[in-house]
C-alpha cells in the first residue's frame, strides 16, 4: 500500500490565483489492486470494488466471504483518504472569477438603489402605467394579493434600471458551473493500518480484517468455542488465510 499511495507533485491554483505544488496519489492504482485481489480469490463470494463519496472523505473498499463447515470467513480491505479541491492552473479560472465579480457588483449596486427607493420607484411606475391615487397602504394590499401584477411592475422597474437580472442570474450559474469544471481533486492518505473504529471515525489509512463467525440456524454468532472446530475445518480455514496472504502480497 505504501507503493500504491506514493505521493507525486502536481501544479494547482489557489482561490487567490496563486499557482503552487500539491502532493497527491492515484486512487485508481489502489482500485486496480483490489480488483486483482478479487480476481485471484477463487470460490469466495465477492463484493465489487466500490468507492464511497462523502464530501471530502472517501473510501475504496472490497469485501469477500466464504463458508467452511458451519463457519463464515469474511474479509474487508479498504483505503480511506481525504480529498482536497483546487483549481487547475488555467487562465479561464481568473476570467470567470472576474466576470462573476463584475456581475455581483452590478447587481448589488442596482438592487441597493431599487431597495432604497422601492416604494417611490413602484409608485412612479404605476403612474406611468396609468394607475392613479395609489398610496403606500393601497400599494401593499395590491402587491400582496396579486403576484402577477407585482412581478409585472418589478419587471418594468428592472427594465428601466438597465439591468436584466434574469439574464445575469443565468450567466452566474453558467460561470459557477464552468468554475466547477476547472476544479482538480488531490488525494491525501497514509499507508498505516487502522481498525474499524478508526475507519468509522474518519481517519486516513488502510484496513484489512478477517472475521470468523459460527453460523447456527442461519444466525451469525461471533462468540464460540474454537476448540469445537473440527480439525478438517481448521485446516481449511488456515489454508484460506495463507492463500489470502499470498494473494495480498502479489
Amino acid at each position: 500500500m505504501t507503493d500504491l499511495t506514493k505521493m507525486i507533485d502536481v501544479d494547482v491554483m489557489l482561490g487567490n490565483s496563486t499557482v503552487t505544488k500539491q502532493k497527491t496519489f492515484d486512487p485508481k492504482q489502489v482500485s486496480d489492486y483490489f480488483q486483482k485481489i478479487n480476481r485471484n480469490l477463487k470460490d469466495w463470494s465477492l463484493q465489487d470494488v466500490s468507492i464511497s463519496n462523502n464530501d471530502d472523505l472517501r473510501r475504496i473498499f472490497t469485501k469477500f466471504e466464504i463458508m467452511e463447515g458451519n463457519y463464515l470467513m469474511s474479509g474487508h480491505i479498504s483505503l480511506q483518504f481525504h480529498v482536497l479541491l483546487y483549481y487547475k492552473p488555467n487562465q479561464r479560472v481568473l476570467d470567470c472569477q472576474k466576470e462573476l465579480s463584475e456581475i455581483v457588483d452590478l447587481t448589488k449596486n442596482t438592487e441597493q438603489q431599487i431597495s432604497d427607493n422601492s416604494d417611490q420607484f413602484v409608485l412612479n411606475k404605476l403612474k406611468e402605467m396609468g394607475y392613479k391615487d395609489f398610496d403606500h397602504q393601497k400599494l401593499f394590499e395590491v402587491f400582496y394579493e396579486n403576484d402577477e401584477f407585482r412581478e409585472k411592475v418589478y419587471a418594468e422597474i428592472e427594465k428601466d434600471a438597465g439591468v436584466d437580472f434574469q439574464e445575469l442570474s443565468e450567466k452566474k450559474i453558467k460561470l459557477f458551473n464552468e468554475l466547477d469544471s476547472l476544479l482538480i481533486e488531490t488525494y491525501q492518505t497514509t499507508s498505516i493500518l487502522i481498525d474499524d473504529t478508526r475507519l468509522v471515525s474518519g481517519e486516513e489509512g488502510c484496513l484489512c480484517t478477517v472475521d470468523l463467525e459460527f453460523i447456527k440456524n442461519k444466525n451469525k454468532e461471533g462468540l464460540f468455542d474454537p476448540r469445537k472446530i473440527s480439525e478438517t475445518v481448521q485446516e481449511n480455514i488456515l489454508k484460506r488465510l495463507n492463500d489470502l496472504e499470498t494473494i495480498i502480497k502479489l
